[in-house]
């Protein structure tokens, strides 16, 4: 709002020729470092010489009307009619930013008739927050920079920063460059910025002042109520969309940077609460895309669809949106999987042969499930259906039974089978065992005791082919670290997070201040 009421003139030199910018690295720089590194800027603020920091027109604005809205609380009585209208042009105001500056104009989300884009221009008007060209110029500089100091409303400043202080602390530098040649070339953009001290005095608050003063002789209450209360109220709705709709809720389709999706931010700003789908598909005419979800500003859009006064709907496809909802689950149950206690990793298995097997389930409890040992000793006597079924398949390979034989487990009793693994059956399975050459161990095989072998088994030497990794504990073959079995050979790619210029210090939480 600052920038747009106290300049009249379009300034086009930060925008001019951005599609042909040198995007080739410079020593390794990104454009935004580049960018940043050209680019002059204020010292830091100092309170010291506080009243030259102030952007006095904003501050004006952004305090007078609360100020002028409380003093007609007191001293005007509320008229009912009056209320429901100032209701009402909230939302026709609040509109005129969600579906025109911010859809229409700022990310092209949507073409609307030249009739809409004026009725548009008017409503946006109402809301005295800049002309649609100042506007739509910083939202692509917000969207293109996001969280880094190039964003003029950057959450990674601070929560106040984001909501209010950029628009009354004189910026620090310029936003970053975008393209606006669409917006110089729209007449409706033109004609609102050469002529916007007019438009948002009739529009802010006079046209709601007449309405009640003609319709039922309230014309205090039309401006202290329609008029004043009624612009605080939009201005803020608006502001909780830089500062609470990138600190509060859940990063559904991204994490790298600080948007979020939330319903309490959606009911504050007619919308545009689901904020994370937004930054992440930033030309889909939706901000909520289940039904459910509050997006009045979606509805909108899609009645005047439906009317004829809009067309050419963007939407992102639906399976490159279901993409990046399952990305982030997947690096939910990750996070989520990292604390839990998971068996043993197969490569740090033991690899026996049969023989070997059988030979150590003499003095251990020790079943064969699906190519894996397992040592039953703490669990045979809690097994629902008795000991003795385990017992009977001591020293033998229990698969068959396990999986239906004699009962189907549950995914919960593969699990916990898992828990008990001591080592790996060379071959799977026992015919498969016996195909293979016998693999003697020179040491204790699975708990370092030797006492039930013979000597010419534990005396043997190993051969060539064998070629053991020596570990202080048990020695593994090496082609153990190289065996995954089925259902492992899979795992999540580590997702971005979000960039530590956002967060509090120690915390996931975008900053306050």
């Amino acid at each position: 709002m600052s920038g747009a009421i106290r300049a009249r003139k379009v300034d086009y030199t930060a925008e001019k020729d951005i599609v042909g910018l040198d995007d080739g690295a410079d020593n390794g720089l990104s454009f935004v470092d580049r960018t940043l590194r050209s680019q002059k800027v204020l010292p830091p603020f100092q309170w010291s010489h506080v009243l030259s920091e102030i952007q006095w027109i904003s501050f004006t604005v952004l305090t007078i009307t609360p100020i002028l809205a409380l003093y007609g609380l007191w001293n005007v009585p509320l008229d009912m009619r009056t209320l429901a209208w100032s209701i009402a042009y909230y939302f026709i105001t609040g509109l005129g930013i969600t579906a025109g500056y911010h859809r229409l104009w700022s990310h092209r989300s949507y073409n609307a008739s030249r009739f809409l884009e004026y009725a548009l221009m008017c409503m946006g008007s109402g809301a005295v927050e800049g002309s649609i060209h100042w506007w739509s110029r910083g939202h692509r500089s917000h969207h293109r920079y996001t969280d880094t100091d190039l964003d003029p409303y950057g959450a990674h400043t601070g929560l106040l920063w984001a909501h209010v202080g950029w628009m009354i602390v004189k910026p620090r530098r310029k936003p970053g460059p975008v393209d606006t040649s669409d917006l110089r070339k729209n007449p409706v953009v033109m004609f609102q910025h050469r002529f916007y001290i007019p438009m948002i005095l009739f529009w802010g608050l006079i046209f709601p002042t007449l309405v009640a003063g003609l319709g039922w002789g309230d014309w205090k209450g039309g401006f202290f109520f329609a008029g004043v209360a009624r612009l605080v109220f939009v201005h803020h709705s608006t502001f909780c969309i830089n500062s609470l709709a990138h600190y509060l809720g859940d990063a559904t389709f991204d994490n790298k940077h600080s948007p979020r999706d939330n319903i309490i931010t959606a009911l504050c700003t007619v919308g545009e609460g689901y904020h994370n789908f937004h930054h992440e598909f930033p030309m889909d005419f939706r901000n909520a895309v289940k039904w459910y979800q509050y997006d009045p500003t979606k509805w909108f859009i899609w009645s005047m669809y439906k009317i004829g006064l809009a067309y050419n709907l963007k939407t992102f496809p639906e399976n490159e949106i279901n993409k990046g909802r399952l990305v982030m689950q997947l690096r939910a149950a990750h996070d989520e999987a990292k604390k839990l206690k998971l068996s043993t990793p197969v490569s740090e298995l033991p690899i026996l042969s049969w023989d070997d097997f059988v030979l150590e389930a003499k003095t251990k409890p020790l079943v064969v499930v699906h190519g894996f040992i397992h040592d039953m000793s703490t669990f045979m006597d809690q097994h629902p259906g008795g000991r003795n079924y385990i017992a009977a398949y001591i020293g033998k390979d229990a698969s068959v039974a396990f999986q239906g034989g004699v009962y189907e487990h549950s995914n919960a009793a593969h699990n916990l089978l898992s828990m008990m693994r001591v080592g790996v059956l060379s071959g799977g399975m026992e015919i498969a065992s016996r195909k293979q050459n016998h693999v003697p161990s020179a040491t204790p095989l699975l708990w370092g005791d030797s006492s039930n072998m013979t000597s010419s088994e534990s005396d043997e030497p190993l051969t060539p082919k064998q070629d053991w990794i020596e570990e202080p504990t048990k020695r593994v073959r090496s082609d153990a670290a190289t065996y995954i079995p089925p259902g492992e050979a899979y795992g999540v790619i580590e997702h971005r997070s979000l960039n530590e210029n956002v967060k509090m210090k120690g915390t996931a939480f975008g900053k306050i201040m």
